[in-house]
């Protein structure tokens, strides 16, 4: 991992992926680790639970380090814009397309 960091309803997380390696999976270690922890540690007053979906974009090597600053400021960065205001726009802009894995039974 190479930094994390999130604002009251999301979280940004910078990572390489292996050649074996799937987002999928990935996120799937990311968030059940995280709620292992946050629940063992009772650190939240419910049981950290997240939502199924998750939101995953490739950064050319280029880009690393203005992704880096982005996570890092992200309180900064949303006093100025909430998270449904940018989540829209990378849509709109990028002509981003929204997929639904399908669970498996």
């Amino acid at each position: 991992m190479e930094v994390v960091n999130g604002y009251s309803e999301h979280v940004h997380c910078l990572f390489r992926l292996k050649n074996d390696q799937t987002i999928s999976k990935v996120m799937q270690l990311i968030k059940g680790e995280a709620s292992f922890w946050v629940n063992q540690q009772n650190i939240l007053q419910q049981k950290l639970q997240w939502q199924e979906e998750y939101f995953a974009v490739s950064v050319s090597e280029s880009q690393v380090q203005a992704v880096r600053d982005y996570i890092v400021n992200q309180e900064e960065h949303h006093s100025k814009k909430t998270f449904t205001q940018e989540y829209n726009e990378f849509i709109k802009n990028y002509n981003f397309k929204v997929f639904h894995e399908m669970k498996q039974k």
